[in-house]
């Protein structure tokens, strides 16, 4: 709590299991529920294992380079500090808000996810009919379940680190035990001859991979949550960045082990396109439909994880922006009591409350353009760390990658080819509908970012850098 009549700031709450939960239930929300059926579909049950393990390595060298930036830089803001300090302030404001648009597009489908999860667990409930987008119904009922979860969500984060932190970690602890329940159950039960077709495609195998392969960074985003708090964490700076990689690995196994326990327990004939396969996977596991139940809890608490920390992350990647005079003032300011950036929470709030209006199919060009987002962001970051090694190779890094530059260069090459995947030629190209949400973003940042520019002016690194 600040003391009366003291500037609020950020307090140094966040211990070691809170960061590890942090990051990790980031990167494992509902998507593992909803799209393991379609990874195996798509590419087979050792393609989209393949597929994780291959989008696994760039994200690792990817990691390893935010993990030596967020140990020598750990304040609020993440990509907004490093991409100032090495490329200046139209790179910071681009990387920036960049990923932000990844952080909102992952809490509005979160809001959608909610809604989607209930009707599995309770058939029927979705009645009021509103209007269609994108051949998807949108019921009365089905949008106040996504509204009231984000309204719930904006309050723990409104209220303080410590309780969304607490909420964090106990949530996390519930996915674990069930993800290693159903691995278990998998392997014991399961039968090899499932895995079969190994590798698969609409037009070849590099098809059905690169199918899988572009949806790995949206998959794989939330580690770079922890950066975002840096000024929240109560650890040595060295521990950060390893935490933020152990993180990773972490994610990488969980996602591989989830694709192979579902496809050994199912096979593509037990695969119903229709339905979520991994409550499908874990019912066949132990034979019981109660366990299938179970997983759909695990997938409920997944997106608590992910909606939670994103707040979070957005939240303090907004505060970074408007502390730096990037973004309209307003939403720099710190709650006097709570000491968190309370404008920019309620903006997420607000953003991610009328997602569900949209219906669920729209969400879809939400998830993909926001995944250009977040690669763009990584290709920023990677390349501030290349710069940095050049520019300043004293400049103290307590967590030291081992040939450093060669792993940041291999990174901006990694993020240069997650990147194409998007573009026009890709079997994975974005749709017309996802440039223009992207335009759309990318240019109302520019509008607010040239009014500030006017507004406030341009100040040196130190200053948008500083906590």
């Amino acid at each position: 709590m600040t003391i009366s009549g003291d500037t609020p700031r950020f307090v140094r709450v966040l211990a070691r299991k809170d960061v590890l939960a942090l990051a990790f239930g980031a990167m494992i929300g509902w998507g593992w529920i909803v799209m393991t059926g379609t990874w195996i579909l798509s590419a087979g049950s050792m393609g989209a294992v393949s597929a994780f393990l291959i989008g696994g390595v760039a994200i690792v060298l990817v990691g390893l380079t935010y993990a030596e930036l967020a140990a020598a830089m750990p304040q609020a803001g993440g990509e907004h500090v490093y991409s100032y300090r090495g490329l200046g302030h139209l790179a910071s404001f681009v990387c920036t808000w960049a990923i932000v648009l990844g952080y909102m597009t992952v809490v509005s489908f979160e809001a959608v996810a909610l809604p989607t999860v209930v009707e599995n667990l309770f058939p029927g409930y979705s009645v009021g009919h509103l209007w269609t987008v994108a051949g998807w119904d949108v019921e009365a009922t089905w949008v106040a379940v996504g509204v009231i979860g984000s309204l719930m969500m904006m309050w723990i984060n409104y209220i303080g680190i410590r309780t969304a932190a607490l909420v964090q970690k106990l949530v996390t602890v519930m996915i674990v035990v069930v993800g290693l329940m159903f691995l278990t159950g998998a392997l014991f039960t399961g039968d090899g001859g499932n895995l079969t077709p190994l590798f698969t495609g609409d037009n070849s195998v590099p098809g059905g991979i690169m199918s899988v392969l572009v949806m790995v960074p949206f998959m794989f985003v939330g580690f770079d949550v922890i950066p975002q708090a840096a000024e929240e964490i109560d650890l040595p700076q060295r521990d950060i960045g390893r935490l933020l990689m152990f993180s990773v690995l972490l994610a990488v196994f969980w996602y591989a082990a989830i694709i192979f326990a579902t496809a050994l327990s199912l096979g593509p004939d037990g695969i119903d396109p229709d339905s979520l396969a991994v409550p499908d996977a874990m019912a066949a596991a132990f034979s019981s439909n109660w366990a299938g139940k179970l997983m759909v809890l695990a997938g409920m608490a997944g997106i608590l994880t992910s909606w939670n920390a994103f707040y979070i992350g957005g939240s303090r990647a907004i505060y970074a922006l408007a502390k730096a005079d990037m973004l309209p003032r307003l939403f720099a300011e710190l709650h006097p009591r709570y000491n968190t950036p309370t404008n920019a929470i309620l903006l997420i709030g607000a953003v991610s409350s009328i997602a569900p209006l949209l219906g669920r199919s729209a969400m879809v060009w939400l998830v993909d353009a926001g995944g250009l987002g977040i690669v763009l962001a990584y290709l920023f970051v990677a390349a501030s760390f290349v710069v940095l090694r050049y520019r300043e190779p004293h400049m103290e890094r307590p967590f030291l990658v081992p040939g450093g530059k060669v792993v940041g260069i291999v990174a901006i090459g990694l993020s240069l080819a997650l990147i194409a995947l998007y573009l026009p030629g890709s079997p994975s190209a974005l749709l017309p509908v996802e440039w223009a949400i992207f335009g759309v973003w990318m240019v109302g940042g520019a509008a607010m970012y040239a009014w500030a520019r006017v507004r406030y002016g341009v100040h040196k690194p130190d200053r948008a850098a500083g906590p």
